[in-house]
């Protein structure tokens, strides 16, 4: 069993930058292919960013492909999305999870709200 955390959302200004991180807890964190989702009001939640165990390998939604960046580091249990160039299409809950099996994520956190003003 794994417990997220997520924290570093807040209110920003288009163009500007925030960095959010995902606390887990357990001590079976570094196994797990991470991945960072968002849900917009009125919306499906969405898939943002993946990163595999090793955080060798990561993956990104196109919409955010080179503004966000997803990084791990397993010696703390911490999985990061640093996202730059905010646009107010960005605003949204962000969360993270676990992946549990191929393309199935589960462990939700209970989300970080995301506003980006134009």
């Amino acid at each position: 069993q794994v417990q997220l955390v997520e924290s570093g959302g807040g209110l920003v200004q288009a163009g500007g930058s925030l960095r959010l991180s995902c606390a887990a807890s357990g001590r079976t964190f570094s196994s797990y292919n991470m991945g960072w989702f968002r849900q917009a009001p009125g919306k499906e939640r969405e898939f943002v960013a993946a990163i595999s165990w090793s955080g060798g390998s990561t993956s990104y939604a196109d919409s955010v492909k080179g503004r966000f960046t997803i990084s791990r580091v397993n010696a703390k249990n911490t999985v990061y999305l640093q996202m730059n160039s905010l646009k107010p299409e960005d605003t949204a809950v962000y969360y993270c999870a676990a992946e549990l099996a191929r393309g199935k994520y589960g462990y939700w956190g209970q989300g970080t709200q995301v506003t980006v003003s134009s």
